[in-house]
């Protein structure tokens, strides 16, 4: 995925990656790292009755120029941004959401990168529960720790992988996907459903989460809630609270209530 205004060190620069950069393992952990700690997750401009761009130029935009962050077409189309300019292939891969009580459709963008001829899972944009570095789709069936998260890897005879967080000792499914390459343009009509449908997540209330070194920061509509090293800290906030708190605690800017 191309846009013709992305600059490289502009990237860096917004998620705060120094050091040589090059198409290795290290570069793809760091970046995704960096990039999950510094640009939230977040739907406001689905809150603000808009319905989401896909146009490369207008997500590096809103993303790197902006200073703001968004949901999974835009932030992980960042980083594949970035995977281009960096000579790292990657596919797209729809992905079904499993944290729902009924079966939805592929509603979920990821990315699976290549180096050295092993791949490597990549999402920066699964909400509260995304992985927090690459995963390697060969480690299956064990437990996988990265930092205060653990995830666990399967795969089926179909070739269907399934994605999973543990959580208070249980195995919460977060979603499956298989290696079938998806272009840019087959995401827009779930693009528009989350954007819009009454029924998305994303139409009803207010998310934005970022990740921490120790654990996550999470607004759900009126609801803000800090885990760091396994331990919560929730409180109440009014709607005239919320702009401040985004300043404050995800610095995002007056520009996006």
């Amino acid at each position: 995925m191309k846009a013709d205004n992305f600059d490289l060190q502009a990237y860096f620069s917004r998620i705060g990656f120094h050091g040589a950069a090059s198409a290795d393992l290290a570069t793809l952990r760091g970046l995704m790292r960096c990039q999950l700690f510094t640009v939230p997750f977040e739907n406001l401009d689905v809150q603000n009755g808009k319905v989401v761009s896909l146009v490369p130029e207008e997500i590096y935009t809103k993303i790197v120029v902006r200073r703001r962050g968004g949901y999974c077409y835009e932030v992980n189309g960042l980083f594949a941004m970035a995977l281009d300019a960096l000579g790292i292939p990657h596919r797209f891969v729809a992905a079904r959401p499993m944290i729902y009580p009924v079966r939805r459709p592929k509603t979920h963008m990821a990315l699976v990168a290549e180096i050295g001829g092993e791949r490597w899972l990549c999402d920066l944009s699964f909400g509260s529960y995304s992985i927090r570095e690459p995963l390697r789709l060969d480690w299956l069936d064990r437990e996988i720790v990265q930092g205060p998260a653990t995830f666990r890897l399967s795969v089926n005879g179909e070739g269907e992988y399934l994605l999973q967080s543990l959580s208070d000792g249980s195995w919460i499914n977060l979603y499956e996907f298989n290696l079938s390459t998806q272009e840019w343009v087959d995401f827009e009509p779930a693009n528009y459903l989350n954007s819009t449908h009454p029924g998305s997540v994303f139409v009803q209330a207010l998310m934005v989460v970022l990740q921490t070194p120790s654990g996550k920061k999470v607004l759900h509509g009126e609801r803000f809630k800090v885990i760091s090293e396994g331990r919560a800290e929730e409180c109440s906030v009014s709607r005239e609270e919320i702009p401040e708190l985004l300043l404050r605690e995800f610095s995002l800017g007056e520009d996006c209530i």
